[in-house]
């Protein structure tokens, strides 16, 4: 079954952007566990806009733009990390994290402890800029000694190759392609960006 999840080296990256243009490239369904932040369009709406695909209501909708941890406390609602499992179902499943994989969920669980608990390949998302280096190996590093097993990296922005060559490269990670940023961004011309820098076999294909 085709699994996914969506994690970034970053917050603002542009990560839902991408977990949209997967799950309408897969014909998927589209969870995200966790939303913190309701003032604005919330990253189910976003992906459900630009992938017009099956979007799964959240386990926790969190009113503070927080790390989940410290939002869920404001709030005064206690998180299970245990309880929250990728949802049974027939079909593709595109699921989405906040920020990192070191975000914390709770005190005394961060979204890669999921991440390795649900053992699902990740699909890392990150920027083609400055400092893109360190946040991408950092990141894979961090996920790698979790035993997270990562399909490969996404890269989002304008062309960088050597950025992009080099986290390849020295991070040992399958590099899937790269998404611009898009404007207007609209269903088609994503669904269009996607089909042109990335392959869709990678990801019905699992790494050996």
């Amino acid at each position: 079954m085709t699994r996914y999840v969506i994690t970034g080296t970053d917050t603002g990256i542009g990560k839902t952007v991408l977990a949209a243009a997967l799950t309408a490239a897969l014909d998927a369904t589209y969870w995200k566990p966790i939303q913190a932040g309701l003032d604005e369009e919330t990253d189910s709406e976003i992906v459900a806009r630009l992938s017009g695909r099956p979007v799964l209501p959240e386990a926790h909708r969190l009113i503070h733009p927080l790390s989940p941890h410290r939002a869920a406390e404001l709030e005064g609602i206690a998180i299970d990390p245990a309880a929250i499992a990728p949802p049974a179902l027939p079909g593709p499943l595109v699921i989405e994290g906040a920020g990192g994989p070191l975000v914390p969920v709770t005190r005394t669980t961060l979204y890669a402890d999921i991440f390795t608990r649900w053992g699902l390949p990740v699909v890392l998302a990150a920027r083609t800029g400055l400092g893109t280096i360190n946040h991408s190996l950092s990141t894979i590093e961090a996920l790698r000694a979790r035993g997270v097993t990562i399909h490969g990296i996404a890269y989002i922005g304008p062309a960088n190759e050597d950025n992009e060559a080099t986290i390849a490269a020295i991070g040992q990670v399958r590099r899937l392609g790269r998404l611009p940023h898009l404007d207007p961004l609209t269903p088609d011309m994503l669904a269009a960006a996607f089909a042109e820098g990335f392959d869709i076999a990678d990801f019905r294909a699992r790494p050996a």
